[in-house]
């Protein structure tokens, strides 16, 4: 007994009985399962503390009014799994390697939640999937599949829709593509990982990156060993004489729309990076994004068309259907494609088969580039809306990068600034936004020595006007027309896909109201 007078294996019987009863009250053919169930969370949990003898199993099936073999059988499945403990004529204990798990579910999606207005470049507007002729071909595909597409598929994917995806990406994008080639991966981020797995393992232990650019490119890398060296813009695209001299044999680029800054790499600027490939042995990865979304002329083709031995060429559907999707290709040199496919093949066995079936019918029956246009006309209308709004709202405010993808690059005057003032003033207001500045890699600026952005202005060409083609003097000669820009007090990135027009008016005025508020207004 106790110094209270209470029997400690009598207090553990009550408690197991309290903890157990509900369980004894299920159907009979579930009351085994469901008694080893709540026994094993009652000992997870600490309810049943390690170290507690439990009544013998004679008097708990008393207790709970089931058979005692039941409770046997209970006692002995969890003594298997480690959740108890029993001696030959000592009784039964609870267990002391188990250790209380919380048990929760957080959600780390990424989000600007508690905002008023977000205008955080990257997102598509969600609400344009095509729900109905997804669901449809969805059903086709069940119907259809063969039993053995059920299995392991091919690393690179199933064929008819590498079939597919080499003919849409053909003619729409401009580029050479070959099926044996393709490989079908979880977006571009898992395309990025594949490719710096096979150039890590081959030696390389550093990749160029834009300038300010991508902030996820400098992780990616880094998760499979590789550095990442930030390389300055111009008004053309990478600016060339830094990326000479950075000693780098692989640069990332995204030559149809940059990110962020919105420039189009000019037709010399293409040439350029592709003798520099060709002077090092060297390649370049094109990661194709907004390339399908051009609002003022034909998009300009990819770049790996030009040279697809020295291009590896990455897409994804995230931007045109959903980014939940996790679905997109890659398209590797040959001398690349088996290193890729063997490490896609041990690093996941092959992208889901029913959700490549699934797209591949997408493509086949032309809904995919209805989806593409139906995208377009929304985007196109959004981003005049905004160039609109801020036309009203931000007197001065100057647009540059070409009218494509599903941001711009807006530069407010100077009395709009400080920035960091200017930021704090909308944020507080509940407007989600970044500054361009905030795009940058560790190496800030993109013109060595200054610390300054690139100057964004664009040429006739739809990519940068009268910047050096990699001289000597290219990167002073961005820096001068930088300066010359240089009334500009703050430079946003404003990402507008993801908005209905009235929702960007709104947005846009909120912001101006909270910019205009003097510091004693809060």
């Amino acid at each position: 007994m106790t110094s209270s007078g209470t029997n400690p294996a009598t207090a553990a019987g009550t408690a197991a009985w309290e903890l157990l009863l509900p369980a004894a009250s299920v159907p009979a053919r579930a009351r085994g399962r469901t008694l080893q169930a709540a026994l094993r969370e009652a000992v997870r949990s600490g309810r049943l503390s390690p170290g507690t003898r439990l009544p013998s199993s004679r008097d708990l099936a008393a207790d709970l009014g089931v058979s005692r073999g039941l409770v046997t059988e209970a006692y002995e499945q969890l003594t298997a799994e480690g959740y108890l403990r029993s001696g030959r004529g000592a009784g039964t204990w609870v267990g002391g390697s188990v250790r209380a798990a919380r048990t929760r579910a957080r959600d780390l999606a990424p989000g600007t939640p508690g905002t008023r207005a977000d205008f955080v470049a990257g997102t598509p507007d969600l609400s344009l999937f095509p729900r109905a002729a997804w669901t449809a071909a969805h059903r086709s595909v069940l119907a259809d599949l063969p039993h053995h597409a059920l299995g392991y598929p091919d690393p690179r994917g199933l064929p008819h829709l590498r079939a597919a995806l080499a003919e849409l990406l053909a003619r729409r994008r401009g580029v050479v593509a070959d099926p044996e080639r393709l490989v079908v991966v979880s977006g571009v981020a898992q395309a990025t990982c594949l490719l710096g797995s096979v150039l890590h393992a081959r030696g390389t232990r550093a990749v160029g990156v834009e300038d300010p650019g991508s902030p996820q490119h400098t992780s990616l890398y880094a998760s499979v060993g590789v550095g990442t060296v930030p390389l300055p813009l111009d008004g053309e695209g990478p600016a060339l004489g830094p990326l000479h001299r950075s000693g780098v044999r692989a640069v990332v680029t995204t030559p149809s729309h940059q990110f962020p800054t919105g420039i189009a790499c000019s037709a010399r600027r293409r040439a350029g990076l592709l003798d520099w490939a060709r002077s090092v042995d060297g390649i370049v990865f094109e990661d194709d994004y907004d390339g399908d979304f051009r609002y003022d002329r034909a998009p300009v083709g990819a770049l790996q068309g030009l040279d697809p031995e020295r291009v590896v060429y990455a897409g994804s559907v995230s931007k045109s259907l959903a980014p939940g999707l996790r679905l997109g290709w890659l398209l590797v040199p040959d001398s690349l494609a088996d290193d890729v496919v063997e490490r896609k093949r041990t690093m996941d066995l092959g992208h889901p088969a029913v959700d490549q079936a699934l797209f591949a019918r997408f493509v086949e029956r032309g809904e995919y580039d209805r989806q593409l246009r139906r995208c377009q006309r929304a985007y196109r209308e959004r981003r005049d809306t905004l160039v609109a709004a801020l036309e009203e709202h931000f007197p001065g405010v100057r647009l540059s990068g070409i009218a494509a993808g599903l941001h711009l690059i807006a530069a407010l005057p100077r009395r709009y600034g400080p920035e960091e003032r200017f930021l704090a003033r909308v944020g507080g207001a509940g407007v989600a936004v970044r500054s361009l500045a905030s795009y940058t890699h560790a190496r800030a600026g993109a013109v060595p020595g200054t610390g300054e952005l690139p100057a964004l202005g664009c040429g006739p060409d739809g990519g940068g006007g009268g910047a050096d083609d990699g001289g000597t003097d290219g990167g002073a000669r961005a820096s001068r027309a930088s300066r010359a820009e240089g009334d500009a007090g703050v430079r946003l990135v404003l990402g507008y896909a993801h908005l209905p027009p009235a929702r960007i008016r709104a947005g846009v005025r909120l912001m101006a109201e909270a910019a205009a508020r003097r510091p004693a207004d809060g």
